[in-house]
């Protein structure tokens, strides 16, 4: 199972996160999230971390120019689209850039609409539906998932705590698709600062 630490803002925090070596660094370049990276944030901060950890860029509904400079400028690996950005716009950026679709799963969330995201992205990611595009430290029916039968792989997200890694063994178990966890507001000491006592643990729990 690979992890995904998203939401990183602050220098000495993502320096300790770097040792812990997880697959996937999310940095939010949405001016209205709590955890966005700041107008000063320096690129020294992202461009610095070792290649063998994937550098992923958090927006909502922003222009393709605005995204594009945040990859040139910090080196971003991926792009995820945490907004309602269309296929079409997915199709216009897979060129330039790898693709993770994140999408808000409510009670009454239709699958069917991955199918025409599929040909443009190279990962999807399921988070729990809120008003404020994800954060919310909320839990979303994971049985929904076994509907799920897109040949794409998938990021899980959504409240996910320590003790919730048996249930995700469990479900990875049932639908192959399930490649990664993405941890966020429950390894939080504030918006943007990371627990790492508490990520290590989360991290020797998914590596064992």
């Amino acid at each position: 199972m690979k992890l995904k630490v998203c939401g990183m803002k602050y220098e000495d925090n993502i320096r300790e996160l770097v040792r812990l070596s997880p697959e996937y660094i999310g940095f939010n370049f949405y001016t209205r999230s709590k955890r966005y990276v700041g107008r000063n944030f320096d690129a020294k901060n992202i461009r610095s971390i070792s290649r063998k950890i994937k550098r992923v860029g958090i927006f909502v509904n922003s222009t393709r120019q605005y995204i594009m400079d945040k990859v040139k400028r910090f080196k971003l690996d991926y792009v995820q689209l945490h907004g309602n950005e269309s296929a079409a716009f997915c199709a216009s950026m897979n060129k330039s850039v790898k693709i993770i679709k994140a999408f808000g799963v409510g009670d009454n969330f239709d699958f069917n609409v991955l199918e025409k995201y599929e040909p443009y992205c190279d990962y999807f990611l399921f988070d729990t539906k809120t008003s404020d595009y994800g954060g919310s430290g909320k839990v979303f029916n994971w049985s929904m998932l076994k509907k799920y039968d897109n040949e794409v792989p998938f990021f899980l997200s959504g409240g996910i705590d320590l003790k919730d890694i048996n249930k995700i063994s469990n479900l990875k178990s049932q639908i192959s698709n399930l490649f990664a966890i993405d941890v966020n507001s429950k390894f939080e000491i504030k918006p943007g600062l990371k627990n790492i006592k508490k990520l290590k643990k989360l991290k020797y729990e998914i590596s064992g």
